[in-house]
């Protein structure tokens, strides 16, 4: 055994003490420091402040002028746009469309994807290891497929589908016996356009969060589900217990993406129904805004629109956020659950 001898030599090259209250010494800025903040924190700032930030701030201006869109003379009006688009019964229609689809098609979607999910990684024999269906390649390419085509091409499909006189679904409906549907105009009919359009909308993002939550799926331990097999537990309760408290961060992302293509959903609906459907049944905020500009030439009225749907959208992402942390979200609540799931998964090996 070797004496560690002590010298002022050595001692000088100790950590220095944390400063009064706990906190470490301020590092000295070092060129090192310098272009590694610059690189990597410098250009990415800049690139959001000047592509993001600062055209923001420019529609919140333009939003308060009557610009036409097409010639350099504008006035300024304050908030009257703002006035006038509360006051504008097609925007209000609108804007409750749009929450009504934010509202019922997330939900739809995420439900089909993750029983579709769970379904390909988990619905495997019950006997031996945990493992999907046989052909389980096969069934996520499948159901990847309609994210492949562009979403343009799926609403003209669609539209064609829907065809009253000429559409395969008239056409499969009256072969099985319903003779209603012979020629039942399904985007004619204001009880039937909205309900139409959130099909087609989940039918082609459905596939897209399937292979998303079967790739968080496949990142959960393989031991937590043994556990619970040998505990007794049916595939129902795996996925409640285990399935969605692990896949939680997953869940939430995706949640909040649908929520945002719900709410601008202007590729569908243009394609399906471009003139808002009947009575402004299928109208969208974006739609509006699409006709107020490039028709009626109110580009400042029209940045207004765009500017409530942007609010809109960060208040959906925030009311997502907060109700996941109200209902046990957070990191440190997840890591607690991690932790609780990997000792009941030890303890179910052991025994």
């Amino acid at each position: 055994m070797t004496d560690t001898i002590t010298t002022p030599e050595t001692a000088s090259r100790r950590p220095t003490p944390a400063a009064r209250g706990g906190r470490p010494r301020r590092r000295k800025l070092t060129f090192d420091r310098v272009t590694f903040f610059l690189a990597f924190l410098g250009i990415p700032l800049a690139v959001f402040v000047t592509f993001v930030l600062y055209p923001f701030i420019q529609a919140i201006y333009w939003a308060m002028t009557d610009w036409r869109g097409f010639s350099p003379d504008y006035n300024f009006v304050g908030l009257d746009n703002f006035t006038k688009m509360f006051q504008d019964d097609v925007f209000l229609k609108a804007l409750r469309n749009v929450a009504l689809l934010a509202a019922v098609v997330p939900l739809v979607t995420l439900t089909l994807a993750l029983g579709v999910a769970v379904a390909i990684t988990l619905g495997g024999p019950s006997k031996g290891p945990v493992r999907g269906i046989r052909g389980a390649s096969f069934y996520r390419i499948i159901s990847f497929f309609p994210y492949v085509v562009p979403a343009i091409i799926v609403g003209l499909i669609w539209a064609q589908m829907f065809d009253p006189n000429a559409g395969l679904v008239n056409g499969f409906l009256t072969k099985a016996g319903l003779d209603q549907f012979e020629a039942f105009a399904w985007l004619g009919e204001k009880a039937t356009a909205m309900p139409s359009l959130m099909f087609v909308f989940v039918w082609g993002l459905v596939g897209f969060y399937a292979v998303l939550f079967i790739a968080a799926i496949k990142g959960v331990p393989a031991e937590l589900y043994e556990a619970a097999r040998i505990d007794g537990a049916g595939r129902f309760r795996t996925t409640i217990s285990i399935t969605l408290p692990a896949i939680r961060d997953s869940v939430q992302t995706a949640y909040i993406y649908l929520g945002i293509a719900a709410l601008d959903a202007f590729v569908f609906v243009q394609a399906l129904l471009p003139n808002g459907g009947p009575d402004n049944s299928t109208l969208t905020i974006s739609q509006r805004l699409f006709n107020v500009a490039f028709r009626q030439q109110q580009f400042g009225y029209a940045t207004a629109m765009g500017v409530v749907l942007a609010v809109v959208t960060l208040v959906f992402a925030a009311l997502v956020f907060t109700v996941s942390r109200l209902t046990g979200g957070g990191e440190g609540k997840e890591n607690a659950r991690g932790s609780k799931a990997r000792r009941a998964g030890a303890k179910g090996g052991a025994q």
